[in-house]
């Protein structure tokens, strides 16, 4: 496979998310979006970035985008995250890049706890979360787990090698 690079989202990317976002399988499109169905205006929000909002992509040498990762600042927790994996490249270590950039850059902005919203059936992201985060409080409403978790430990994990290449913060 080709490698990879982590870097900030930027409005240039609008054709690359779209056409990432059309390449997702209904599976994961209801993973991450809690729905399979096409949301307009969606690629425009997914590059938002402004002092409460970061975004990420994963984007291989070809220039194809793989995965997205994004936060916001409010809510139940400090920083609120999301991150979506091309389904060919779920399990190569995107995820899992994408999170430790984006806590590294929340952690910066003075972030101290992280929340996520996360499908009961989604069990893979369920998994990493118990393991980078085996304190976390973990809340099951309308079948969604609500995560409530301190960004030290995610910091820990990452210390211990996570896998992938070096953050580009």
């Amino acid at each position: 496979m080709e490698r990879t690079q982590i870097r900030p989202a930027r409005p240039d990317d609008e054709e690359r998310i779209g056409h990432f976002l059309a390449g997702l399988s209904p599976r994961t499109q209801t993973f991450r979006f809690f729905t399979g169905g096409r949301i307009p205006g969606l690629a425009r929000t997914l590059l938002a970035v402004d002092e409460r909002r970061d975004a990420l992509v994963a984007i291989t040498d070809a220039g194809e985008i793989v995965g997205h990762a994004m936060s916001y600042r409010g809510g139940c927790a400090d920083v609120e995250i999301a991150v979506v994996v091309t389904d060919a490249w779920q399990g190569c270590g995107i995820g899992r890049r994408l999170i430790d950039t984006l806590l590294v850059r929340a952690s910066v902005r003075g972030a101290r706890t992280v929340g996520m919203d996360v499908m009961g059936e989604n069990r893979r992201a369920l998994r990493l979360i118990r393991r980078r985060w085996p304190d976390a409080e973990m809340r099951v409403s309308s079948g969604s787990v609500e995560v409530l978790a301190m960004l030290d430990q995610a910091h820990a994990f990452a210390e211990q090698g996570s896998g992938g290449t070096p953050l580009t913060v």
